[in-house]
């Protein structure tokens, strides 16, 4: 009988100790590899900034675009304001350039890309919408050379927000001047040189002003 006691005790020891030994594995397996593979992918994830760049990327892309879209749309506006502006001049070319005070504020606030980017759009959709192919072609021309001036003098660092419309209001007339006479074949379009030059002038003058101002309220780089 007591032998007999002693095997069935022996017995439950080694079930007791085979169950424990179960037991620990099936904690190492849950506490050690569960968790250490998911600490890798997420290891792999954070390196690799998927979540946060993709979001980011998405984000910013998004909201560039919207942002540049809303720029486009106010110059868009400025142009059509301005063709219900008469100017009492006579000399055809002159122009306010309202326009032109958003293209200022980008180029300072977002940079060239995105201040050509709205010009250029801003162009094609006033031609389309208010305009003519020829309306878009000396437009187009008056602004390749404004811009090309207005980012030079704004790199080089020498010039005012205001300097820099005033170089763009006078080399916006003289682009649409020389295409002009390319185009019609007549050198006595220059005579209208002076008038238009004065207009840029006081034009890119006072559009600086605003543009400056504007600056100094919104926020940006400039």
């Amino acid at each position: 009988m007591k032998l007999w006691t002693e095997r069935l005790d022996g017995a439950c020891a080694g079930r007791q100790e085979e169950n424990r030994s179960w037991t620990d594995k099936r904690d190492r397996r849950t506490d050690v590899r569960v968790p250490s593979l998911f600490t890798e992918r997420t290891d792999a994830l954070k390196e690799s900034g998927y979540r946060k760049g993709c979001g980011m990327m998405k984000g910013s892309k998004t909201e560039r675009i919207a942002g540049l879209g809303l720029l486009t749309s106010l110059a868009l506006i400025a142009s059509y304001i301005e063709l219900l502006i008469p100017v009492p001049i006579g000399i055809p070319g002159v122009k306010l350039g309202l326009a032109n005070m958003v293209t200022v504020w980008v180029l300072y606030a977002l940079g060239p890309v995105e201040a050509l980017a709205v010009n250029g759009m801003r162009i094609l959709l006033a031609g389309f919408l208010f305009g003519s192919l020829s309306m878009i072609l000396y437009s187009l021309a008056g602004a390749a050379l404004s811009f090309l001036c207005m980012y030079l003098a704004e790199k080089s660092g020498m010039f005012s927000v205001t300097g820099v419309s005033i170089i763009g209001g006078v080399m916006h007339n003289v682009g649409q001047l020389l295409v002009a006479v390319c185009v019609l074949e007549t050198v006595s379009l220059l005579y209208y040189g002076p008038v238009l030059l004065a207009a840029g002038l006081i034009t890119g003058l006072l559009i600086g002003i605003i543009a400056r101002e504007a600056g100094r309220r919104i926020p940006g780089k400039m």
